[in-house]
């Protein structure tokens, strides 16, 4: 077994390349990493285990999925970079899931250790007290049994239906000779958690673990001989099939459809509690699917409930268990006056979540009432639940302003709520464009044009980050806001293509995918190649997949241009390798925040030029989606930009090095330990 598991990682690596699948599970296991680095406060630690479990609950609904239809739709079909095909793929995932199982069943352990060192014990069924017992009977009996949907399986109840990511408890139930399987759904609005006992130590019960020992009594007059907790992933990948769309089709009911749809589409993993159970291989021949798609975890599926300790703590206690709060920074000069005439005057920056959003919501308050202002349009791909950002779109389509809002209904497991939100803004007067044809609306934008006079004047924010005042205060993300003419006359035009699906057109600053974007940068790439070794090339992103950008960037390390790259998560370039990338460095930061920003930066000194963009450099974002890069004319904000990445390149605490054996090791810390997310939370560059 441990041979196969080399074998399928090797797999993985090919010549300067790694298996996107292979990076991206490498990704998260440097999450669970920080669930496991007692550096980190142990709540901080739990949230990290419970993004984990999630992280990888996507993965499955999301990439297996892929791979799961691209492999019965192109049997022969083969990544472009290690030339596995999709089935070689699927197995070699399943081989490197099973180890991060084991390695989440272990951080688990420790956690729990740690939490009962600060009074938080997490009681499992098989250590409850008769006490105890007792008092989780009568939680099953009044709060958990009448939310409960039970049956059993017979000749008039055969089968049923796992739905996405619920969980399941299976009992094989006899009565007299008659031998049945009892199911037993539990509720997704049930509490997660319940306290049990007295004392000042917090004695916490997961509801698996309630079920676990009390589920049983729901079977009145059954014997019980066996129990087995089930959950089935379903595959979430439609984008490919968002094509039977016409004129005479209401693009969001098609979508409501396609949400819908999720719930029946094929299952891609089962996760169950024991591997002894004959009610394992019961559910696999009901669902059919093969073992190896099929994990055990004894815990646990999803930890969600591991983002709900602090409710059981004293505030004063969960507030030393976790990250000191902050609050984002708001510059004076931002604060008093108005908004509009600042950004005439000169560029604005802002970087999530250490500078607040405060600025923008200021300015789009303005212009809603600002008499200057006659039209604004916008890009949304996700917002928050309760967003002010939309809130000041209606209000300034209420008070007359010509309001665009081009709105992604595909924007993965956001779909309901941005519908919500075009239903909501339309009704308001806004005019919604449901993005465009064949390719996803990723962009960061708002164009506000004013009328000034005779003149007519712009103002332009870009960004890499969506316009969500939640995630802004978790993802680092980079803001600027302009009234550059020809960066305003460009975002004027993007808005006009995106309303007539026009994306054959050329921007006099701006470098939009799928058009330019990549022949942008890498022409960039080739200016610098064309320096040898006195090139340089520094960017930041959240993945690397092109074949043809990393074709390039190896051709640049061969010319002697020295790259610095700062990759979060997917990889697919192995640097350091002789010969081929040795001028490649990557390191990848995991912390308290998302590193979300995108930055890419050429040359050196007067001869610089610096892009913050929406897109990473994956093929999805350059040829696929309607992406922008958006060029840093103002010297000292692309001053600032280039010094947090420094910070960044300077990390020896959070960051990892990739390696030339595909591996991620962590950074000599050396006599000067420096948390880059600390340091810029501390210090206002």
């Amino acid at each position: 077994m441990a041979s196969e598991k080399i074998k399928a990682k090797r797999a993985f690596i090919k010549d300067t390349f790694v298996n996107r699948e292979y990076s991206w599970l490498l990704f998260n296991k440097r999450v669970l990493d920080q669930a496991a680095d007692e550096t980190n406060p142990i709540l901080e630690r739990a949230k990290f285990l419970g993004i984990f479990a999630s992280n990888l609950d996507e993965f499955f609904m999301v990439r297996v999925g892929s791979l799961y239809n691209e492999a019965a739709a192109n049997p022969e079909g083969r990544d472009n970079k290690t030339g596995l095909t999709s089935q070689k793929q699927l197995d070699g995932i399943c081989q490197v899931v099973g180890e991060l199982y084991e390695d989440r069943a272990d951080c688990f352990s420790a956690l729990a250790k740690d939490l009962a060192l600060c009074g938080v014990r997490l009681v499992r069924a098989s250590q409850l007290s008769s006490r105890q017992l007792k008092e989780c009977q009568k939680i099953f009996r009044l709060n958990i049994l009448p939310q409960l949907s039970i049956m059993v399986l017979d000749a008039k109840h055969p089968m049923m239906q796992f739905e996405n990511k619920r969980n399941y408890m299976l009992y094989d139930l006899a009565k007299g000779d008659r031998s049945m399987i009892g199911v037993m759904a539990l509720n997704e609005n049930l509490n997660k958690l319940y306290r049990v006992g007295t004392g000042d130590a917090v004695r916490l019960i997961a509801l698996e673990e309630v079920i676990r020992a009390c589920g049983a009594s729901a079977f009145t007059g059954y014997d019980v001989k066996d129990s087995l907790l089930v959950r089935c992933t379903r595959n979430a990948d439609f984008d490919t099939y968002i094509d039977d769309a016409d004129m005479e089709t209401d693009f969001s009911q098609l979508m409501k459809k396609k949400v819908a749809s999720r719930a029946r589409m094929n299952i891609v993993r089962v996760e169950v509690d024991s591997d002894a159970s004959k009610l394992k291989d019961f559910v696999l021949k009901l669902v059919k699917v093969d073992l190896k798609y099929c994990f055990t975890d004894k815990r646990f599926f999803d930890y969600k409930f591991l983002f709900q300790l602090d409710r059981y703590l004293p505030e004063d206690v969960a507030a030393r268990l976790k990250y000191g709060p902050f609050k984002g920074r708001v510059d004076e000069e931002y604060s008093s006056g108005s908004m509009i005439e600042t950004v005439l005057s000169h560029d604005v920056f802002m970087s999530y979540p250490y500078d607040a959003m405060t600025p923008l919501e200021t300015l789009l308050d303005e212009c809603s009432r600002d008499e200057r202002v006659s039209a604004i349009s916008i890009t949304i791909y996700r917002l928050a639940h309760h967003s002010r950002i939309a809130d000041l779109l209606c209000r300034a389509s209420e008070n007359g302003k010509m309001v665009t809002v081009v709105i992604e209904l595909c924007a993965r497991f956001d779909e309901e709520n941005n519908m919500y939100f075009a239903r909501k803004l339309q009704e308001a007067g806004c005019t919604i464009i449901y993005g465009m044809e064949n390719y996803k609306v990723h962009s960061k934008i708002i164009s506000i044009v004013l009328n000034d006079g005779d003149d007519v004047r712009y103002i332009t924010h870009l960004g890499t980050g969506n316009y969500n005042e939640s995630t802004s205060k978790q993802y680092t993300d980079l803001n600027i806001i302009t009234s550059d003419r020809q960066i305003g006359e460009d975002g004027a035009a993007f808005f006009r293509n995106i309303s007539i699906c026009n994306t054959e057109y050329r921007y006099n600053r701006l470098l939009v995918a799928p058009e330019t974007l990549k022949s942008g940068l890498i022409g960039y790439i080739d200016r610098e190649i064309a320096k040898g070794g006195d090139g340089y090339i520094l960017a930041k992103m959240n993945s690397l997949t092109d074949k043809a950008i990393i074709d390039k960037l190896c051709e640049a390390s061969c010319a002697g241009v020295k790259v610095e790259l700062i990759i979060r998560g997917i990889c697919c370039i192995l640097p350091e390798v002789p010969g081929k990338t040795e001028n490649i460095s990557v390191i990848s930061v995991v912390g308290r925040f998302l590193e979300h920003s995108r930055v890419y930066s050429f040359g050196k000194g007067r001869d610089r030029v610096t892009y913050i963009s929406s897109a990473d450099l994956m093929t999805r974002n350059v040829d696929k989606r309607v992406e922008i890069a958006a060029p840093v004319l103002d010297r000292g904000i692309e001053e600032r930009i280039l010094k947090i990445l420094r910070v960044m390149l300077s990390d020896n605490v959070k960051a990892r090095r990739l390696c030339a054996d595909g591996k991620y090791r962590k950074v000599e810390k050396g006599e000067s330990p420096l948390d880059a997310q600390d340091y810029l939370l501390k210090h206002k560059i």
